[in-house]
């Protein structure tokens, strides 16, 4: 068997029990018995803190009284970021969303827990098992709509935010989850409330709309929000750049006609570059794009929710055509901080407030997005700066100059988007040229990666493809490409290879 065979085998897809994080392991795993999982070749400390990861939620609910109290048995987490070279999982007449919760804050001892007040639409019928299956999703959407914890108090005063989380269910399937939190109608001082809306679709900027004709409801009565719900559940969702119209009457406003539009580039329809762009500069966002491609353990700290998912989101959107394949938690509840010390990759989100509860900052970029910050990286690894090649570096930097001040939200993503995707078609982009196959055309393709990297001229660039190539995302997109039959390229990555390619070969004509 060839090097390079042995070096694709299949590699098992595994989630611990116990913390729901997603892990994609490169070596044989063997379970310790009691749901965590090491290999033979581990270090022993690594071994220790997934351990003690695994051992998370069972410590949690053993009690603390300054945590939630009723928290998940099982409870669901993100995993890794959906590919974004793929449609979102949607077929013709699918609804636009699964259920929209509202969540309260209601006293409990000395704070506030969160609980589930409204539920859209009603489950009835349901066989046991399905019943406890949403028992405990219900019980973590409640957990991130409000992460804090249970430290609140009334208050008559209360700037809505927006923001977003997934969760990963038991057989691998995701659901984001969309938020806003707000202050319930009325004069009397109480604490925020959240509106939840859960939906197999991703397309952040369609369901804020709709939170935005939520919330208008909500201010005149909780019972207009059902029928502007029921007729949005009932319509299908647009393909890219189309529209759906839904009509809604409003008393003493009559009848209004809410046009959703999806935005025609799909892939980038659950980001927003511009939030990133807003807290770091070009330069500062090319060091954690060098950390995230390297699948380094990035933690970024803010105040606002809205600001710790878009960013979060945002980075891994960067990494396109390629996927962030371990934990994601754009925003992490503070029943879930030890996830810091986790020794395997992450991008996590969390409140400045939480700060201090990060103990160990060693081996980690722990990058600072408020405002107020006296320094944008707290803690970094140091060599972030050199890891991409020179030359590639300044043409990203370049690219990002581009952008306008007053562009809509498209056009920053368009214009962040191909500056990271050049990147990426000028350092693999030659890849499908290495993938051979020695039986007929359905036979099962394999890639030369020695021939790959040795065919790259430029030193600094081989010994950054050198690196990239030991990732996991890397590493997963080739064996897709592997599986899929010649000729089925898809998606803008490979229409971007193309023009590179073409032309290259006119410059070539011109000399």
């Amino acid at each position: 068997m060839s090097e390079d065979v042995k070096r694709r085998a299949p590699k098992e897809h595994t989630t611990d029990p116990h913390s729901r994080l997603s892990v994609q392991p490169k070596m044989q795993l063997m379970d310790h018995g009691d749901g965590s999982h090491s290999s033979h070749d581990e270090p022993a400390a690594e071994r220790s803190g997934m351990k003690r990861l695994s051992t998370l939620w069972s410590s949690f609910r053993r009690g603390n009284k300054d945590r939630l109290k009723d928290v998940p048995e099982s409870p669901v987490e993100p995993g890794p970021a959906e590919p974004l070279e793929r449609e979102p999982r949607v077929i013709r007449g699918q609804y636009f969303f699964e259920y929209l919760v509202v969540v309260s804050l209601v006293k409990s001892g000395g704070g506030y827990e969160p609980q589930i007040s409204y539920q859209f639409p009603k489950r009835d019928g349901m066989g046991r098992s399905q019943k406890e299956e949403e028992e405990k999703i219900l019980k973590a959407i409640t957990l991130f709509c409000f992460p804090e914890g249970i430290d609140w108090a009334p208050m008559t005063e209360y700037q809505s935010e927006t923001f977003s989380f997934v969760l990963t269910e038991v057989d691998g399937s995701r659901k984001n989850g969309y938020c806003r939190r707000l202050l319930p109608k009325g004069n009397k001082a109480c604490p925020p409330e959240a509106y939840c809306i859960i939906s197999k679709l991703a397309c952040f900027g369609l369901f804020s709309k709709i939170f935005d004709e939520v919330e208008k409801r909500r201010q005149k009565s909780m019972a207009m929000i059902y029928p502007f719900m029921q007729k949005l559940r009932e319509s299908p969702f647009p393909a890219p750049g189309n529209s759906v119209e839904i009509k809604s009457h409003i008393p003493e406003s009559g009848t209004e006609i809410i046009k959703l539009t999806r935005p025609l580039d799909s892939w980038l329809e659950h980001v927003n570059f511009a939030t990133l762009c807003g807290c770091l500069s070009n330069q500062e966002i090319l060091l954690v794009f060098a950390a995230a491609v390297l699948e380094r353990r990035i933690v970024f700290i803010a105040e606002e929710l809205g600001t710790l998912s878009q960013v979060a989101h945002a980075v891994s959107a960067l990494l396109y055509p390629f996927t962030w394949q371990h934990t994601l938690i754009s925003i992490v509840p503070s029943i879930l901080i030890d996830v810091v010390m986790a020794p395997t990759p992450y991008l996590l989100g969390v409140q400045k407030k939480m700060v201090d509860l990060i103990d160990d900052k060693c081996d980690m970029l722990l990058v600072d997005l408020s405002e107020n910050r006296t320094e944008t990286f707290i803690a970094s690894i140091g060599d972030e700066g050199s890891i991409l090649p020179p030359k590639l570096h300044d043409e990203i930097l370049l690219a990002l100059e581009n952008k306008k001040e007053k562009a809509t939200v498209e056009e920053w993503n368009r214009v962040v988007s191909e500056a990271f995707l050049g990147f990426f078609v000028k350092t693999v982009g030659h890849y499908a040229s290495y993938l051979t196959s020695s039986g007929g055309a359905e036979a099962r393709r394999t890639f030369q990666s020695r021939a790959f990297y040795k065919s790259i001229k430029s030193n600094t660039t081989r010994h950054f493809v050198k690196k990239f190539m030991q990732t996991q995302m890397f590493d997963i997109f080739i064996q897709e490409a592997e599986q899929r039959q010649s000729g089925t390229h898809q998606g803008i990555f490979h229409q971007k290879i193309q023009e590179y390619q073409n032309n290259g070969k006119a410059e070539k004509k011109k000399r």
